[in-house]
């Protein structure tokens, strides 16, 4: 047996017709797209994945990469899988149509991500850091550049990546080392070392554009002294073609706990030609572009685990015969029943499903943002659609990664010592799963980036995008009837998280080191509330249309959302207690005493 895989297609057109079908006509009306093209491309996304990406991700994670004479070969079957993706079009479905794009929704992009991190996490990684390359030169490289290389990128016959961490330096960036001279003619000689750079040398793509954050000679000291620049492995001539190679090479790749499939490479410049992106020493305000792209990506691999790790759980638990049903034999035919039957089972398959469905919309939704932020004309609608997905990028990020790690290990109780040999493939999910909540950013830097910068931006104008559109739904609905097992646990939930930002926003003026020291549980409670309003509109949908419910999917809803309801949004009670209680437990816990007991 397998890892088993089907695309939710079902789920994914739930959100497109219902969830966000009001808002979306936005979208459909600011181009040439209708709502039965995305649905429809969306039934050849799940065909590429299911049948050629899926076959191939235990095989290559078996086989790994392998690096020879500074040359990295992808395992089996990767060159072929990449050449249908890029033929078919898939690298440049969200880009411009100016650079050979197809210029579709980012929501839509992220339902092709979500499958991709399901069926191949490592193969997705390669098309992934392009997709956020693409972005960064977009808004932020000259026309020469953005014609020169962006048309190239789109297509996927060149691929792309960032180089930001170094062996001394990964949070703070300020402490780079990597020098980038000028020259005369107007490029840069790039000499340093940066290491964890994903898909930093490969067999996939002709050529492979590197993005590498550098100082410039008398660049003022730490992070407003980075700049940005664009480092080509091959040189391309004005026309296009590739002319020689550029002094840059991999040096090694990591043996790593999981995506064995991806190469994470030892990058070294020897004075290698690079060309300015943007502004000097404003490199970090062009990365964050990338980064934060790239943030929202993670939050999708995430997802993306947690939804292979439920299919193939119930898949196991449905076939599995082991002991009989508490309340009387469920199938009398069989020597024992299907673990299904089981409490502790139903359970965690319940977990998984309900957090990957409301992180599914959720994601929708600040995708949603994404398409109307660009195209939206007037000023208060598009700020507050920025807002809403700068605010929900760390969440998303950082909880849909935790959702990820723990399904896959839930998935891995579920088969038992099944799941613990690598025949099923299970194990393996839980190591590739594992990556994504320390990449880019780990989630603990994004739970600061939500208590230190989102919470005070703009004296708290990003926490109204969220706040104002909840606190207007539940006066809406407040005496929906349909609602009755819904809107009360939102608002107790909702007003839970009220509190803990007041309290925390007056705390943190005090000491910083209690906002630090809540700033996880706070993350987490934010999102369990965001996903709690996701269902309830969820259910509010469904109730309306249960009279055209032949196969019941719109009761299953309802079913589902009650157990999120009513099982897992009330750990925001927890976690407020868990704030409330401040940090002093931990910030002013004596040093000393963690070495006690084992030190001689």
């Amino acid at each position: 047996m397998v890892q088993i895989y089907k695309a939710p297609l079902k789920d994914m057109k739930f959100l497109i017709r219902d969830f966000i079908n009001s808002e979306s006509n936005k979208i459909y009306k600011n181009s040439n797209i209708e709502q039965n093209d995305l649905e429809m491309i969306l039934d050849e996304a799940a065909k590429l994945c299911e049948e050629i990406l899926l076959p191939i991700n235990q095989s290559g994670d078996i086989e790994g990469c392998k690096l020879e004479h500074g040359i990295v070969s992808t395992p089996k079957g990767f060159k072929e899988a990449y050449k249908n993706f890029t033929e078919n079009g898939w690298q440049g479905v969200s880009v411009n149509e100016k650079y050979g794009g197809q210029n579709l929704p980012y929501f839509l992009n992220m339902f092709l991500d979500e499958m991709i991190s399901s069926s191949n996490m490592s193969f997705g990684l390669y098309p992934g850091l392009t997709s956020n390359a693409i972005e960064a030169i977009e808004k932020n490289a000259s026309e020469d550049i953005k014609n020169l290389y962006l048309p190239k990128l789109a297509s996927g016959e060149w691929s792309g990546t960032m180089n930001l961490t170094e062996p001394q330096c990964g949070t703070d960036l300020g402490l780079t080392k990597t020098m980038a001279t000028p020259q005369k003619d107007g490029s840069y000689k790039l000499t340093g070392t940066k290491i964890f750079i994903t898909c930093g040398e490969h067999d996939l793509s002709k050529n492979i554009i590197h993005l590498v954050l550098a100082k410039t000679p008398n660049a003022p000291k730490g992070i407003k002294g980075i700049s940005l620049f664009i480092v080509p492995k091959i040189i391309p001539n004005s026309d296009g073609t590739l002319g020689e190679n550029n002094s840059l090479e991999c040096g090694s790749i990591e043996k790593k706990m999981g995506i064995n499939a991806s190469p994470t490479c030892v990058m070294h410049y020897n004075e290698a030609t690079g060309w300015l992106i943007g502004d000097l020493n404003k490199g970090m305000k062009a990365m964050f572009i990338m980064m934060n792209g790239a943030r929202l990506m993670v939050g999708v691999q995430g997802l993306g685990m947690a939804e292979i790790a439920y299919q193939s759980a119930l898949h196991y638990a449905k076939e599995r015969l082991q002991g009989r049903s508490l309340n009387g034999s469920k199938s009398l035919d069989k020597q024992a029943d299907p673990i299904l039957v089981h409490p502790e089972i139903r359970k965690n398959l319940l977990k998984i499903k309900t957090l990957t469905e409301g992180l599914r919309g959720l994601m929708a939704w600040t995708g949603l943002q994404v398409d109307i932020a660009k195209i939206e004309k007037d000023k208060f609608n598009k700020q507050n659609a920025d807002d809403w997905v700068s605010l929900m990028t760390p969440i998303i990020k950082s909880f849909a990664t935790d959702v990820g790690c723990e399904a896959t290990n839930l998935a891995v109780q579920i088969y038992g010592g099944h799941g613990y040999i690598k025949d099923h493939g299970i194990e393996q999910l839980v190591r590739d799963a594992r990556i994504a909540p320390i990449y880019e950013g780990t989630n603990g830097i994004q739970a600061l980036d939500l208590v230190g910068r989102k919470m005070p931006m703009h004296t708290g104008r990003l926490l109204k995008s969220f706040f104002h559109e909840v606190k207007e739904y539940i006066e809406k609905n407040s005496f929906n009837y349909n609602l009755k097992d819904f809107m009360p646990l939102l608002i107790k939930s909702y007003t839970r998280l009220q509190q803990v930002t007041a309290f925390i926003a007056a705390e943190g003026l005090k000491d910083p080191d209690e906002a630090a020291g809540a700033a996880v549980d706070y993350l987490k409670m934010f999102a369990l509330v965001s996903i709690g309003y996701v269902w309830t509109k969820y259910a509010e949908i469904s109730f309306n249309k249960l009279n055209n419910d032949p196969e019941g999917f719109y009761k299953a809803k309802i079913e589902s959302g009650k157990y999120y309801m009513t099982k897992l949004l009330p750990e925001t009670g927890s976690l407020m207690s868990s704030i409330l209680s401040g940090a002093k437990s931990y910030n002013k816990y004596n040093d000393e005493y963690f070495d006690l007991g084992f030190k001689i």
